[in-house]
């Protein structure tokens, strides 16, 4: 069984592969794939073996928390949000405060008193506003774990603890010895508001990444109106309003113009202010025709569409989660939860990015007490601290899964659905397109019933190309990709159909295997194959392909096999789908690029390698709570740029 469920507590790459590695390690599950930027887990577990239950408490012995009750999710997100504002803003109060009196700004006795208060406050700032990092970092540490709570808690507790040391005992420690000492409560609390002020802009910025899922869920409407259950559609019975969990299959719906249409189902009965016998369905958001489909008795409607004209009655046939809405729901979901290839080799540095970063702060505090004694005690110590806090395993985290819910987002709005990050990755290298004709290129005409007589007829009268036919495979020979049709149809056909959609490359009269040869035979040539096609006599040129391409109208079969998915009859997904692909990966190594060279420079920095050039330059503690908290945000900023593009 394959669920997929919201995870609570994760900061930074290393913590989804905790997430994942113990996931993995729990005794009936077979796979599990956890994303970061959309806060959730994949999983493919056997309830005989394990329960949610237990899944549940073993995620939350490491420091997170799975939520299994998916109609709270919303709902808990949106507490944890409102309560990570709140504490934001106290962590600020308090850090201005110990700042205002670490300054002298504000009088409050002696140099004892000031460093008492802050001490208080910076305590309480850590137990309010700071508590999670800790108890996160503990759990973590009891299961030989580490993540950027990890990282936060080492250095407050350091700074802390020894602004706590020199209050009691600095003077005698230090002033008896005459060295100057001070406290670094501000640094402290600092840490914390930065850190929690990026999570906060983080996590604004990436309910922007996932806005495209947002808006698919925000189809399905919550109530329905039954006017019987599962009896004939006219009848005299009022609709009645009811939750849309209730509905079952076989119940008669009615929908008025402007609502959403709540499960797939066939129509019973249809009025328009234009006609008696149909109405006008709406189905831009599911196949990207803008025209209105009109709809009579026996016609099929999909959930989440929205009758433009009159109203019409339907007997549901799929109902929840198998609509096709949902299916589409549950692809994007999947899809913006998998993980690219590169994210795998990301994840294993970030297994080991925390450890590493401990032992360059211990290298840090080594050095400078070797080079400058012990009367350079305190500098050490601030340098190891800048080192700990300015480490930011989130930017790199954060790098590819803000692009690729990006992109897969902005391919759904696109009515593109792409399942899994594989494949989207894979488009970028297509340099063939193997495709069918009928079904795909062209549109049959409906109005032919005598297949006998149709044999006779021009091409021309026999069908059309579908909308933006030409233009898509010109702007296909521009991206540089070759393109290939094959069909079963005669050759005088085939060839018309070519010329009119600019297609150099076609063969007639083929069957399935003829298709597959040729796949095999390009894929020889050291070619990237992507197999476009609408049937059954497809797939096995589809299953071969190196990306699988399926028309949205085309048969189940073609559509389970293929890895992209076209939604409707217009072909410019097709180029658009490609340019996508190259824009996300271009995106993911900027994103990468800039996220592994912020930590080679700041790194250095923050432990005072410039005092070895005789530069007196140096990245503090708070300066490096800051540029981290940015690093993280500038990733998941540059990926939303993906959502502006043109394609």
């Amino acid at each position: 069984m394959r669920k997929t469920l919201p995870v609570i507590g994760m900061a930074c790459s290393a913590c989804s592969a905790n997430v994942e590695n113990k996931l993995r390690s729990i005794v009936g599950i077979s796979e599990a794939s956890v994303n970061l930027v959309g806060r959730t887990a994949i999983i493919d577990y056997d309830p005989s073996q394990v329960s949610l239950e237990e899944i549940k408490q073993a995620i939350s012995d490491i420091g997170y928390d799975l939520v299994i009750d998916e109609e709270q999710s919303v709902q808990l997100e949106a507490i944890s949000f409102k309560l990570l504002k709140r504490k934001t803003l106290l962590a600020w109060v308090f850090s201005i405060l110990i700042m205002c009196l670490s300054m002298g700004w504000v009088k409050v006795g002696g140099r004892d008193d000031a460093n008492l208060l802050s001490l208080v406050l910076a305590l309480a700032c850590i137990v309010i506003c700071g508590r999670e990092f800790y108890v996160s970092a503990i759990k973590q540490l009891r299961h030989k774990m580490a993540g950027m709570d990890t990282l936060v808690t080492l250095s407050t507790a350091i700074a802390f603890l020894f602004s706590a040391f020199n209050t009691f005992w600095g003077e005698s420690t230090w002033g008896s010895r005459q060295l100057e000492w001070h406290t670094y409560f501000d640094a402290s609390t600092m840490i914390i508001a930065f850190v929690l002020t990026g999570r906060l802009l983080e996590e604004k910025a990436k309910d922007n990444t996932a806005s495209s899922l947002r808006q698919l869920m925000g189809m399905a409407p919550k109530t329905a109106r039954v006017v019987t259950k599962k009896q004939p559609a006219e009848g005299e019975t009022a609709p009645e309003q009811v939750p849309i969990s209730t509905l079952e299959k076989g119940d008669i719906v009615e929908v008025h113009a402007g609502e959403k249409i709540p499960v797939d189902g066939e129509v019973t009965w249809a009025s328009s202010f234009m006609t008696d016998d149909a109405s006008y369905v709406d189905e831009s958001m599911i196949t990207g025709e803008p025209t209105p489909a009109v709809k009579r008795v026996g016609d099929r409607v999909l959930a989440g569409t929205i009758p433009s004209q009159g109203k019409l009655r339907l007997r549901a046939r799929q109902i929840g989660e198998e609509t096709s809405l949902a299916q589409i729901i549950a692809i994007v979901q999947q899809a913006q939860g998998s993980k690219a290839p590169v994210q795998r080799l990301v994840d294993k540095a970030a297994g080991v990015f925390v450890p590493v970063v401990a032992v360059i702060a211990l290298v840090t505090f080594v050095l400078w007490i070797a080079i400058g004694g012990w009367e350079a005690l305190p500098h050490a110590i601030m340098s190891a601290v800048a080192v700990l806090v300015v480490a930011c395993p989130c930017a790199m985290g954060l790098a590819t899964p803000t692009a690729l819910m990006v992109g897969m987002g902005k391919a759904a709005e696109k009515q593109i659905l792409i399942k899994d990050a594989t494949a989207l990755e894979r488009l970028r290298k297509v340099d063939a397109l193997v495709t069918d004709k009928t079904g795909t290129i062209t549109i049959p005409n409906k109005d032919i019933v005598d297949f006998t007589a149709a044999d006779n007829l021009k091409p021309e009268q026999r069908e059309r190309l579908k909308p933006n036919a030409r233009e898509s495979v010109e702007a296909l020979h521009h991206q540089g990709i070759e393109v290939h049709m094959l069909s079963g149809d005669k050759e005088e056909a085939v060839r018309y159909w070519a010329q009119e959609a600019g297609i150099d490359h076609y063969q007639s009269g083929v069957l399935p295997a003829d298709k597959e040869a040729l796949v095999r035979q390009l894929q020889r040539e050291g070619k990237t194959v992507a197999m476009m096609g609408d049937g059954i006599n497809d797939t096995q040129a589809l299953s071969l392909a190196d990306v699988s391409i399926a028309i949205g109208t085309g048969t189940d079969v073609a559509i389970d096999v293929a890895q992209v998915t076209l939604m409707g009859d217009d072909l410019s997904n097709l180029p658009a789908a490609i340019s996508l692909s190259r824009k996300t990966v271009k995106m993911i190594w900027q994103n990468l690029f800039w996220a592994f060279i912020y930590n080679i420079v700041c790194l250095p920095l923050a432990a005072g390698v410039m005092h070895l050039f005789g530069v007196d330059f140096q990245i503090t503690p708070m300066w490096a709570a800051a540029l981290m908290a940015l690093s993280s945000l500038s990733v998941v900023l540059n990926s939303l740029r993906l959502k502006y593009k043109k394609l």
